[in-house]
């Protein structure tokens, strides 16, 4: 008994302590958002802000959203992240009810090269994706940020598919019996059944597309239309950087993502539970 309560007490002391350090930097740049620059780095260090409780207390947030424009590049981040993940559910659910439950020549070869491609980093084939773009005519457009995610996602068919491919064969028999067609069969039928993995994929559509950094840098160079990701770099120079502004932006810009992840984590959980990539 002794032995077992020693053995939950160090699991917890050690789980704590994970813990404060994976939450400590998320505190420390809240903390540090209601600072002066002077105060971030100080020595010895103090957790407590200098504007606390002062009529300046939120300075920091005034700055970055009145003379940086953060509404303006939080809507952009917002519509872009939106229309990317809303696509890769669409095209993402019909490639993966296809490869789940039809048949066809050279489904098997098709897959696996589709899975093949998930080792390919961004940074290999951004060069002729960038001379594609500039040929359509798409640069400083939303459109090189969105149509390459909204087509492409392999980790999303592969997700979709593992969720179909377990739904009962009596389920498909019973509605073409009733007279559906693929697309019917697809619409009506798989697509209401995978709330729960398609909610997965949108938040990790969503947050890829919302964290992504190199696309915007490279095909975006109007102010209007710059990103989150974009516009912190607004407060870093090659003389240095406005610390204390930084932190605010990226407090806030980590506002948005974490109240959607918050209202879909359940279904981000269940969806993976349920497609066996829990790991």
């Amino acid at each position: 008994m002794k032995y077992k309560i020693m053995k939950d007490v160090t699991i917890y002391a050690i789980l704590t302590i994970f813990a404060i350090i994976m939450v400590f930097p998320f505190l420390w740049m809240i903390i540090n958002s209601f600072n002066t620059e002077q105060n971030i780095f100080r020595i010895p260090p103090s957790f407590i802000p200098d504007k606390l409780f002062k009529p300046d207390m939120f300075d920091n947030y005034q700055t970055v959203l009145s003379q940086y424009h953060f509404l303006r590049y939080t809507f952009n981040s917002l519509f872009v992240s939106f229309s990317a993940a809303f696509g890769q559910i669409l095209t993402c659910s019909l490639a993966g009810f296809a490869f789940a439950r039809m048949e066809f020549k050279g489904k098997n070869i098709l897959f696996g090269l589709l899975l093949a491609t998930m080792m390919v980093p961004l940074q290999v084939t951004i060069i002729p994706e960038f001379l594609l773009m500039m040929k359509l005519g798409w640069l400083d457009t939303y459109l090189p940020l969105i149509v390459p995610s909204f087509l492409v996602g392999s980790f999303g068919t592969f997700l979709l598919r593992e969720f179909y491919e377990n739904i009962p064969k009596d389920l498909e028999d019973a509605a073409v019996i009733d007279g559906a067609g693929p697309l019917k069969l697809y619409w009506f039928v798989f697509l209401p059944l995978g709330k729960t993995p398609i909610a997965t994929l949108f938040i990790i559509a969503f947050m890829n597309n919302w964290n992504a950094l190199l696309r915007p840098i490279l095909y975006i160079s109007s102010d209007k239309l710059m990103t989150l990701p974009m516009a912190l770099t607004q407060f870093q120079s090659q003389y240095g950087a406005r610390w204390n502004l930084l932190l605010t932006g990226s407090f806030l810009a980590v506002v948005p993502l974490f109240i959607i992840y918050l209202f879909m984590q359940k279904y981000m959980v269940e969806g993976i539970t349920h497609t066996g990539l829990k790991g």
